[in-house]
């Protein structure tokens, strides 16, 4: 029996996704018309995600040393690496370059006529002093890969030393063959104990997404959506453009469909709209890709790298964020110098992987490397900064989990059977369907 079918007899009421869009629902009302309580929420949405946070060190450790010592040829290890690096190189590219053109038609800061001398730039003093960190160049940017201490890189979950670690740890135990069995072992029975705790604290998804909700709505109130409309629509318009185009394509190369792949995650979709960071979700994801057809180790690579190589929500933000400020503020910039800002942020959208605000710390470091619009600008964007939030993180979740399904594509480690069945895809195959590479059988204990 798949879990579709499963999923039609049990009641509307005791499924995630709908219970984490009435919490939605419901912090929108509280923040709405109990600002002041709506705002005292904020813990309930804070505690979810450090409990999903407390995960994601040792779930991504794991998935991807179990799945490098048993896949067992290195070089398929580099060739997933290589594709991926590839894929997010050209599709954060892309984003970026939507994102310019869409904020020119638009033109969401203009007649603001703001001067940025009489701007505060104090409120954002947290953001830019974060952002003075965020200039190291490429040299510095690979160095801060290599963790200090092993220790370290854990407790501050940072993505990309856990992910240098663990394919360093998974290629020794690979080479020591049979002898690193009982130890690979351990670790897989380990990560399937990790993925029940996931499950335990994904009960508590409606409770996060409330909060965050209530609190972002009673702190910021629906008031600042209608004075900053027209950029909330060129960001918002930018991501569903770019998801039905762009990632429509990509699904379309892959043989897959788009609509029945966004149906298999929404309850991701509705708690990353709810709580607005991707990794609330991430350790979930991993999960879904895998039983949707998608080899384990192709999975523990390409998505959690995607958190800092393929951020194409984050990347459509940044380019309408700072022509937002430079129309905002009545300067004017010729398209050569667009292109400039858009080859710096094709450097700078790289390097937040793990910053609290990611998007805005970066935009604050671009702007600040190259003097052409006033960072004090940044303040015009502050006050809506939590609402164009959701959209980017929902574009980055959709971006990056469609990014692991084309690189198994790519590896033939797809099982394109599989994604139908789990899925109800009914996009018709081109020949036979692809099955993933032979590999050894790991039982789920989910």
């Amino acid at each position: 029996m798949t879990s579709s079918t499963s999923s039609k007899k049990e009641p509307w009421y005791r499924r995630l996704d709908k219970q984490v869009l009435i919490g939605i629902l419901l912090g929108v009302a509280l923040g709405h018309f109990y600002p002041t309580v709506g705002a005292d929420m904020k813990p309930l949405g804070d505690g979810f995600i450090k409990l999903i946070k407390m995960l994601l060190a040792p779930v991504i450790f794991a998935t991807i040393v179990v799945g490098i010592a048993r896949m067992g040829d290195l070089k398929e290890v580099g060739k997933v690496g290589a594709k991926a690096l590839l894929y997010f190189e050209i599709l954060s590219s892309i984003a970026l370059v939507v994102g310019l053109l869409v904020v020119n038609i638009l033109k969401p800061g203009a007649g603001m006529n703001v001067d940025p001398a009489t701007l505060d730039g104090k409120s954002i003093s947290a953001y830019t002093s974060v952002a003075e960190t965020q200039h190291a160049g490429a040299v510095d940017f690979i160095m801060n890969v290599i963790p200090r201490t092993i220790v370290g890189s854990f407790a501050n979950g940072n993505v990309l030393q856990i992910l240098f670690f663990a394919v360093l740890f998974g290629c020794a135990l690979s080479k020591m063959g049979a002898r690193a069995k009982p130890l690979i072992d351990m670790l897989d029975l380990g990560l399937n104990g990790m993925f029940g705790i996931v499950k335990m604290v994904m009960v508590l998804a409606p409770i996060g997404a409330f909060g965050a909700i209530a609190f972002t709505i009673g702190k910021y109130g629906v008031g600042s959506l209608a004075s900053y409309g027209m950029l909330i629509l060129a960001v918002y318009g930018t991501c569903v453009l770019f998801i039905v185009v762009v990632l429509g394509t990509v699904a379309r190369i892959c043989r897959i469909s788009l609509f029945s792949y966004l149906r298999y995650i929404r309850e991701e979709l509705l708690i990353t709209f709810g709580t607005a960071p991707t990794e609330s979700v991430l350790p979930q994801m991993m999960k879904k890709l895998e039983r949707a057809g998608c080899e384990k180790t192709v999975v523990g690579m390409v998505l959690p790298a995607g958190y800092t190589f393929n951020p194409d929500g984050t990347a459509i933000y940044l380019t309408i964020g700072a022509l937002f400020v430079a129309q905002a503020t009545n300067i004017d910039l010729s398209w050569s110098q667009q292109l400039v800002i858009l080859g710096v942020l094709m450097l700078t959208s790289k390097g937040s992987a793990g910053v609290a605000g990611a998007g805005f710390v970066t935009l604050a470091a671009t702007l600040g490397s190259m003097h052409t619009i006033p960072v004090t600008g940044l303040v015009l964007l502050l006050g809506v900064d939590r609402f164009l939030n959701e959209a980017r993180a929902i574009t980055n979740l959709v971006g990056n989990g469609l990014a692991t399904i084309a690189v198994a594509k790519w590896e033939g480690a797809f099982d394109e059977v599989m994604w139908r069945e789990v899925t109800g895809d009914k996009t018709p195959m081109r020949g036979k369907a692809r099955l993933p590479k032979p590999g050894p059988v790991v039982i789920d204990a989910s």
